[in-house]
């Protein structure tokens, strides 16, 4: 089992969304985040003054997915999250020892 961490723009977030539950993925949790990456954010005018934003905001979504899904996941969210512009993300995969459903009891892949 492992854990897919995807963060994305916000506004792609319905398109990933979607494109996982076309590959079977049952469940995603999705966080709003702030960060910079290559961007290191931009400047905005607000009502005549010029101010920094450092950290822009994010979509951070975590997704338990079975070693045989894994690949099939990391590519509908670079299809559905990709702009081809700076910020459009990163996804990071790490191994999950243990699941366990809290309602039932069931662990292992049967919890996801």
């Amino acid at each position: 089992m492992k854990l897919v961490t995807a963060i994305i723009k916000p506004f792609r977030m319905d398109d990933v969304r979607a494109a996982l539950s076309d590959i079977g993925v049952q469940g995603i949790t999705a966080t709003e985040v702030k960060g910079f990456g290559r961007q290191k954010g931009h400047t905005e005018l607000y009502r005549g003054a010029e101010y920094v934003v450092d950290f822009l905001p994010k979509v951070k979504l975590e997704i338990a997915v079975a070693d045989d899904q894994v690949e099939a996941t990391i590519e509908a969210v670079i299809k559905a999250a990709s702009t081809g512009k700076i910020g459009d993300g990163k996804i990071f995969v790490t191994p999950l020892e243990q699941v366990i459903r809290i309602r039932t009891g069931e662990t292992g892949e049967e919890a996801i």
